[in-house]
């Protein structure tokens, strides 16, 4: 006696009768006889030669994995060929052990899971199925980019994939967009790749990388590079580092402890101490004339760059004559750190000026960064690249899809 239940995906089949065994939900269906089309001479026939029971896996039914026992069936043209085909249905493709819906189900899931084995430990198949069906959905899905924006971003990230350690990322900083990611940080890949899609770039942010402004500068014409503020204010912060680690070794071994425990309270804006930062960062100023006056070219150019982020693209004169004001008290000071640090600032001046003249700075990638990273380590770290590159873009690009299967 046939069931009268009706499932979604099932309008076309007759349910036989269903079961459970060992926490699996069975369904056995067929469908009902039909004229078909010999796919040899296009004759119709309703004559059954034969049939064959499938086995298929299919997505979660009412909380429980569910196979389907479909009684496919074999249809014989009596038109005078004496061909024999299966008939047509919209569950399962031919040669596949997985429903259609299954497929679909996982190739979402893709997007947005956490790794391989996890996925195919919640499809209850295996992480090699889940590979396969990933490298089969991703080349469709993934939306390639042909030509780069007028204004990119370009960044590298530790990926360690492909035998490579780095990897290089290209985004659109404007769109918060990524565009491209390369197997190496190598100035031939970048200026190969650039060469080829970068017609329209005019403006590139970067960090203060010499390879890829070497890259950048071979492969567009004469683009506006722009240097990643992060990365020009760093080398402020590393040279007070490196006076407070030289002078803390001249004091007594519990103040030397505390110093480099406390060292934060250096790098923190003054008005953000709480009343005990600010007592032992005064402490130790007060036990080094020399750490003082680089905490106050610290400061001195804390107050360079806020100003400079303040007037942004209305005084650009202004921010540029208050730097040569910065460089000459860094060179009156007498501390040789700092005196290295402006080096690499005037090598790369005018990037820096861009920086605050077009208001770009290389914030999102970086963002972007972090969360490949935590893609990778939820994976355990990925050894081919053209799947790591495409599980990055296809996440980004379909992040804002928020679908999910239970």
């Amino acid at each position: 006696m046939n069931s009268t239940i009706n499932l979604p995906g099932f309008e076309e089949f007759t349910v036989q009768h269903t079961e459970e065994i060992d926490g699996v939900y069975r369904l056995f269906v067929e469908k009902e006889i039909e004229a078909h089309r010999c796919p040899q001479c296009a004759t119709y026939t309703t004559s059954v030669h034969d049939y064959r029971a499938q086995k298929i896996q299919h997505t979660r039914i009412f909380g429980r994995r569910a196979h389907v026992f479909y009684r496919k069936r074999r249809y014989v043209c009596r038109g005078g060929c004496g061909k024999r085909f299966y008939e047509d249905n919209s569950f399962v493709e031919r040669y596949q052990r997985y429903s259609k819906e299954f497929s679909q189900a996982l190739a979402m899931e893709l997007v947005h899971g956490k790794n391989f084995k996890d996925m195919a430990q919640r499809f209850d198949t295996s992480p090699t199925t889940v590979m396969r069906r990933f490298d089969a959905i991703a080349a469709p899905m993934l939306e390639e980019t042909r030509e780069l924006p007028e204004v990119i971003s370009i960044d590298e990230y530790k990926g360690d994939a492909g035998g490579e350690k780095y990897q290089t990322i290209i985004a659109d900083p404007i769109n918060h967009k990524p565009l491209e990611i390369l197997p190496d940080r190598k100035k031939e890949t970048v200026k190969e790749y650039l060469h080829k899609h970068g017609a329209k770039v005019t403006i590139v942010v970067m960090d203060m990388s010499p390879s890829f402004k070497a890259a950048v500068d071979q492969a567009l014409n004469n683009p506006i590079v722009v240097a990643d503020r992060f990365h020009f204010t760093r080398y402020i912060y590393w040279a007070l580092e490196r006076v407070r680690r030289q002078e803390q070794n001249a004091f007594d071994d519990y103040d030397r402890k505390k110093c480099k425990r406390m060292k934060h309270v250096f790098n923190k804006h003054p008005e953000d101490l709480t009343d005990k930062q600010h007592w032992y960062l005064q402490r130790y100023l007060d036990k080094s004339a020399y750490l003082e006056r680089a905490y106050q070219l610290k400061e001195a150019y804390q107050l360079w760059f806020k100003t400079a982020k303040w007037n942004a693209t209305t005084d650009l004169e202004t921010t540029k004559a208050h730097l040569y004001e910065f460089y000459e008290l860094v060179r009156t000071s007498g501390v040789k750190e700092f005196e290295k640090a402006i080096e690499t600032l005037q090598n790369w001046q005018k990037q820096i000026m861009n920086s605050f003249g077009f208001n770009l700075h290389n914030g999102y990638i970086e963002g972007i960064n972090n969360q490949t990273k935590v893609l990778k380590r939820n994976a355990f770290g990925y050894k081919r690249f053209d799947r790591f590159r495409a599980r990055v873009l296809l996440h980004h690009q379909y992040k804002h899809l928020n679908i999910r299967v239970a």
